[in-house]
């Protein structure tokens, strides 16, 4: 049973209806040539365009998850059969959140997602991080797929891919907007290895400023019966070029995979992982802009305010 995902690879233009326009064109043009799902890169509503520009001006660009940008998607998910992963700087209450939201292809809302691990030593320092990470079973015409979502730097952190395969996830839909370099790409193929779990990642093109393409698809899928040793996990790499990057997941061999091998939840210690989940920052480690905790999630930790983690005070 091959899903087929559809890399948005592509350049914004200039506005909230322009991006809407050619992200339209993008999954009708996706959904030709045989998608089952379509996946934008992160922040697709304006195009990522915060670092060039004042805080303020793009703070302003922020739209509702019932926007009628977002719904159009959902009215297109439903036309086409196709579901939709598509990203945007949401409205927020105390700051603009770096959102997605992922619609089913009966054009149901199926999971929203705020990035949890904001680039804090950046401009997204004025962004409101996302409360956690969640998973959701999507109907596809493949069949129900489990699916979470990681933003970016979240996937950085072990942590955010190991929580969506704790939480049940077959795949993981990461839009982007960085470098895809060698290192960033080895930590695609480390958190689709270790948690026996599909990992595909969508970016913009190298005509983007500090982007390069190279958006993947790991299957996480590293033995097969067959082979006598490991093989690559990667199933898409694309270049820098612009253009809509087409790749098959074999879901079947995943599941199979996913039944036998080591890796993932099989043999866990998570008895002797407390220090994961402590506050306490030591050298070299600390840094002044690190968001600090604010007094409801230190209420729900038990910690006293102003320690380091959560929400800027």
């Amino acid at each position: 049973m091959n899903l087929k995902i559809a890399l948005l690879q592509i350049a914004p233009d200039g506005s909230l209806e322009e991006n809407l326009a050619k992200g339209i064109r993008a999954c009708r043009e996706a959904k030709e040539q045989g998608a089952d799902i379509a996946l934008f890169p992160e922040m697709w509503s304006n195009g990522y365009r915060i670092y060039d520009r004042p805080p303020e001006q793009w703070r302003a660009e922020a739209i509702s998850a019932d926007d009628g940008f977002i719904l159009a998607f959902g009215k297109l998910a439903k036309e086409l059969e196709l579901a939709i992963c598509v990203t945007f700087l949401e409205a927020w209450e105390g700051g603009p959140r770096n959102s997605l939201v992922l619609f089913d292809r009966l054009g149901e809302k199926r999971l929203a997602y705020a990035k949890v691990h904001t680039c804090d030593f950046g401009e997204e320092r004025y962004l409101t991080p996302g409360e956690g990470f969640e998973t959701a079973v999507l109907d596809t015409a493949k069949g129900p797929v489990k699916v979470g979502a990681m933003i970016c730097y979240d996937r950085e952190f072990p942590e955010s891919a190991r929580i969506l395969m704790l939480k049940g996830a077959e795949l993981i839909l990461t839009p982007n907007a960085c470098p895809m370099e060698i290192n960033r790409l080895s930590q695609l193929r480390a958190r689709a290895f270790e948690n026996m779990t599909a990992i595909a990642t969508c970016n913009y093109p190298g005509t983007v400023p500090d982007c390069n393409g190279g958006s993947s698809v790991f299957d996480g899928v590293a033995y097969l019966p067959q082979m006598e040793g490991s093989r690559d996990t990667c199933i898409l790499q694309a270049g820098e070029e612009e253009g809509i990057y087409m790749a098959a997941l074999d879901l079947d061999q995943l599941r199979a995979y996913r039944e036998q091998e080591v890796h993932g939840n099989a043999y866990r210690h998570p008895e002797k992982y407390g220090p994961l989940t402590e506050l306490k920052v030591e050298p070299p480690f600390i840094r002044a802009d690190k968001r600090k905790m604010d007094k409801r999630y230190a209420d729900r930790r038990g910690a006293a305010p102003g320690e380091k983690a959560g929400l800027r005070k």
